[in-house]
């Protein structure tokens, strides 16, 4: 029986959907061992307490040559976000979960975790007037499969999701979403208040060097070494080489709304073919077509800065 969700009105949806002015609840959802830039996103999160309350922080499910297949990822991941933590003296108990061991098969069949199970609680537990901030930096198996476990949670949440590409892309063929079509296509179906920042065409200007992450992150305490060496290890050959940390960009739309300038779009389709369509019939979500990539590296090296110097609690 197909899942039936709560209709959320425009108006709401609208007022839903503006950028944050002050301080808001996250939970972070990762797929933390499969590149490099979903630490420098957890390690961003933590540094911003000025704008977020982090929490809870979830590992997602991935499969590619890091990992032998989606329960392996989602293990690594889980071990990865453990070893940032102790860097950042932050303790996981009751603040780090273990997400989906594997994708979506079916709409009717939700991936039970306690990642999900977390989300649904946190999210039915959030005011009417402060939704939680479900952020997504991974394939987004375990927020549909929360979404599919307790529906009413749209009511309760705005999902900041990085997947996909541009719209005006050729095709949407991009690691996130593709790990995972299905849970994809329930987050842009399901009429969930969802900010979508894409990787191709807009989080892909977020490019830094060797060079300049060994003058603004290196030496910046153990956290800032560890990130560091995850980045020098990224590759083999860095002449005339930069690598794009396209993760931040969730947190600095949160941080900073104004460095990720947004519009209100219809909520494209997403097909079997892993392309967008429009339908301006459908509901609005909130559509980044751009980042101001020098502000947020310069916000995150100055935290970086301050923590490596100052310390935090």
């Amino acid at each position: 029986m197909p899942v039936k969700f709560p209709r959320i009105h425009e108006e709401q949806l609208i007022r839903r959907l503006q950028p944050p002015l002050g301080m808001v609840n996250v939970v972070l959802d990762t797929d933390t061992f499969n590149e490099i830039d979903d630490q420098f996103a957890i390690v961003y999160t933590l540094l911003s307490k000025e704008k977020i309350n982090l929490h809870a922080i979830y590992a997602a499910p991935f499969f590619n040559h890091l990992s032998e297949g989606p329960k392996d990822g989602m293990k690594k991941s889980y071990d990865e976000i453990i070893r940032i933590l102790q860097r950042m003296n932050v303790h996981a108990e009751d603040f780090v979960f273990r997400g989906s061991e594997r994708f979506l098969r079916a709409a009717e069949e939700p991936v039970d975790s306690p990642a999900a199970r977390d989300l649904i609680a946190r999210a039915m537990a959030a005011p009417d007037n402060e939704p939680l901030y479900v952020v997504g930096i991974g394939a987004i198996t375990n927020v549909a499969s929360a979404i599919l476990l307790e529906p009413k949670i749209i009511e309760r949440i705005v999902v900041v999701w990085l997947g996909g590409h541009h719209l005006d892309w050729a095709d949407t063929n991009e690691f996130n979403l593709k790990q995972d079509v299905l849970s994809a296509q329930i987050l842009f179906d399901c009429g969930v208040p969802l900010v979508l920042i894409p990787c191709v065409g807009v989080a892909s200007h977020l490019l830094t060097t060797l060079p300049e992450v060994e003058r603004y992150v290196k030496g910046k305490g153990s956290i800032g070494d560890f990130l560091a060496e995850r980045y020098e290890a990224c590759s083999k050959d860095h002449f005339a080489y930069s690598r794009v940390i396209w993760d931040i960009s969730v947190i600095a739309w949160l941080v900073n709304p104004a460095t990720v300038p947004t519009a209100l779009v219809h909520s494209p389709l997403l097909t079997n073919q892993i392309t967008w369509s429009q339908d301006n019939s459908r509901h609005f979500i909130r559509y980044a077509n751009f980042v101001h990539r020098d502000p947020i590296f310069k916000d995150f090296f100055f935290k970086l800065e301050q923590y490596s110097v100052f310390g935090t609690k």
